[in-house]
């Protein structure tokens, strides 16, 4: 299939679903009963497996009913999260939390409706109503020169026409404060056919202003030779490719399921980048771990393990940027002599002390 028609064959009803797994009477009485958006392409319903509730891709799709309950979930999040209460005049597609930086929303659909999504309260349970006019940003990015790198989001931007990215880069680039723009995009996970001649048409090329896309892995069965190909695709028009895994209770928070999604990402070319506690978005507290796993996993799972590329920076997103949850595991102390260091063994050693 092409990307349009994956799309046209979008998976979003319990008949097309039940084509590709064996549903739990749980999963149908979530389904019965919840009113959000669900769905995936039919190439990402594939790689469920069909008896197994637990597998980590299908809890990735197929709705809970445990995302009803909301204890740790903030009310109103991402209008806390993305600072959208502030005195300061932005249209609805502009995001801030940074002087020289913004996220630039263009639209609301995606190839998967992530049941963890920190949008959640927008792009799949509507509640929120926010209007995505791309002429609008563009003309707000054109007023304020001190925005020197972008960051295009959704939904999915890649869904958008070839027409419709190539208007947008074409227009962004032309504003000469942008130094770069960066893409947030699923696809060469689970759409990994939007990679195609023509959009790489519209990507490739030497430009003043580069693009960089980050996309989102958080499993290794996720990752298949389409998905390696789509990525070939991307770095040859000279597009790099990073990721941001969300840490999942029960997806990837054991040391072997983490240890494999690093190091095959990096196997398909894609470099870590970060690893993003579970954000306080309502109704997903079930994917959520106690804040100092990430730290664990990077340290008993990455660390010694396996080459330092493959090591992201564990990160939670707030309405004041992203703040590190790394804690110091190797710095035993230190006095007038010096700082002792411990590996990942348990082996010490020394670091003399130099004098300021």
């Amino acid at each position: 299939m092409t990307w349009q028609e994956q799309l046209k064959a979008f998976v979003r009803t319990t008949e097309q679903l039940e084509t590709f797994i064996n549903l739990t009477a749980e999963e149908r009485l979530a389904l019965e009963n919840q009113q959000t958006k669900w769905g995936t392409t039919p190439y990402f319903a594939s790689l469920m497996e069909r008896d197994n509730p637990n597998c980590p891709i299908r809890r990735q799709v197929v709705p809970s009913l445990q995302e009803q309950h909301n204890q740790f979930g903030r009310e109103n999040y991402l209008l806390w999260k993305e600072n959208r209460e502030t005195d300061e005049v932005r249209p609805d597609s502009i995001a801030r939390q940074y002087r020289d930086r913004v996220a630039f929303t263009v639209t609301q659909g995606c190839g998967i409706y992530c049941r963890h999504c920190f949008r959640k309260e927008l792009v799949i349970d509507g509640d929120l109503q926010l209007d995505f006019n791309v002429d609008e940003g563009l003309a707000w990015l054109a007023e304020h020169a001190e925005v020197r790198d972008v960051l295009v989001t959704g939904g999915d931007p890649f869904l958008l026409a070839d027409e419709q990215l190539d208007y947008l880069i074409r227009k962004l680039r032309e504003l000469p404060h942008v130094e770069m723009i960066r893409f947030g995009s699923r696809t060469p996970i689970v759409l990994p056919q939007r990679i195609d001649a023509g959009l790489k048409k519209v990507l490739g090329g030497y430009h003043r202003t580069p693009l960089w896309l980050n996309t989102q892995c958080n499993h290794p069965n996720e990752l298949t030779d389409a998905s390696a190909r789509a990525v070939l695709e991307l770095l040859s028009c000279g597009v790099n490719v990073g990721n941001q895994a969300v840490l999942l209770k029960g997806i990837n928070d054991d040391v072997t399921t983490f240890r494999a999604l690093h190091q095959k990402l990096l196997q398909q070319r894609i470099r870590p980048y970060y690893l993003f506690y579970c954000e306080a978005a309502p109704g997903i507290d079930h994917f959520r771990t106690p804040v100092e796993r990430g730290a664990e996993l990077i340290r008993d799972a990455l660390r010694g393990h396996t080459t330092g590329l493959a090591q992201p920076l564990y990160v939670v997103a707030t309405n004041i940027g992203k703040i590190p949850l790394m804690p110091d595991y190797y710095q035993l102390g230190s006095d007038e002599a010096g700082h002792r260091l411990r590996n990942h063994r348990g082996q010490t050693t020394c670091l003399p002390r130099i004098p300021a």
